[in-house]
C-alpha cells in the first residue's frame, strides 16, 4: 500500500492530531508511515499542512501533484494546498454552504460546513478535526483505514476523551451518507 495525505488547517484545529491518529493506524497494523508538519505561526492561529505517507516511501515530504486524499479544515487552507493533490485524488474540505469552489477537476470532492455544525451544538468545536476526519472516510473511497482501525487509534490515543471523539466521528459519517 502507498497512500499520501495533506492535512490542512490553521493552528489549535488539531491537526497533528490527527497525524498521530494516522500514525497509531499504521502501526497497528505494521505498516510504514511519515509524517511532516510544515507551518509558520500556528500557535497564533497561523497556516498548519501535515503530509502523511503510507506504506513504503523514503522522503516524508509530499510533492506537487501527489497527495491521494487532502482533508482540509479550513476552506482557505484547502485552496492554499491544493497543488499537492493528484487529479485522481479526493479533497474533502470544511467550507462555509455558500462558499463556491471552482470547477475543480479532481476525482472526489465533498464540502460540508462544520464550523456551522460546532456553532449549532452539534458538536464541539474541539472536535472539528475528528469530524473531518470521519467525512473524509465516506468520502474518500480509497482511504487507507477502515472505521474501526480509527476508532481504535482514537482510544489508544486519548482513552479520556475517545467516547466524545467517537460520537463525533460516528456523527460525521452519518452526515456524510446524507450529502451522498
Amino acid at each position: 500500500m502507498k497512500y499520501q495525505i495533506v492535512i490542512a488547517g490553521f493552528g489549535g484545529q488539531g491537526v497533528v492530531f490527527l497525524v498521530k491518529v494516522l500514525a497509531i493506524c499504521a502501526g497497528n497494523r505494521d505498516i510504514a508511515f511519515l509524517g511532516t508538519e510544515n507551518h509558520g505561526m500556528s500557535q497564533r492561529g497561523g497556516s498548519v499542512s501535515c503530509d502523511i505517507k503510507i506504506g513504503d516511501f523514503t522522503n516524508p515530504v509530499i510533492d506537487k501533484n501527489q497527495a491521494d486524499l487532502m482533508i482540509a479544515l479550513e476552506r482557505n487552507e484547502g485552496l492554499r494546498n491544493l497543488g499537492f493533490l493528484k487529479l485522481d485524488g479526493t479533497l474533502v474540505t470544511n467550507a462555509k454552504d455558500k462558499d463556491k469552489y471552482p470547477e475543480l477537476p479532481f476525482k472526489g470532492f465533498a464540502k460540508i460546513d462544520a464550523f456551522k455544525k460546532a456553532e449549532r451544538g452539534e458538536f464541539p468545536i474541539q472536535g472539528l478535526n475528528v469530524y473531518m476526519l470521519g467525512f473524509a472516510l465516506i468520502n474518500d473511497e480509497s482511504f487507507p483505514f477502515s472505521v474501526q482501525e480509527v476508532k481504535d487509534a482514537i482510544t489508544q490515543m486519548n482513552a479520556k476523551v475517545a467516547a466524545q471523539n467517537i460520537v463525533i466521528l460516528d456523527q460525521a459519517m452519518k452526515d456524510a451518507q446524507e450529502l451522498k
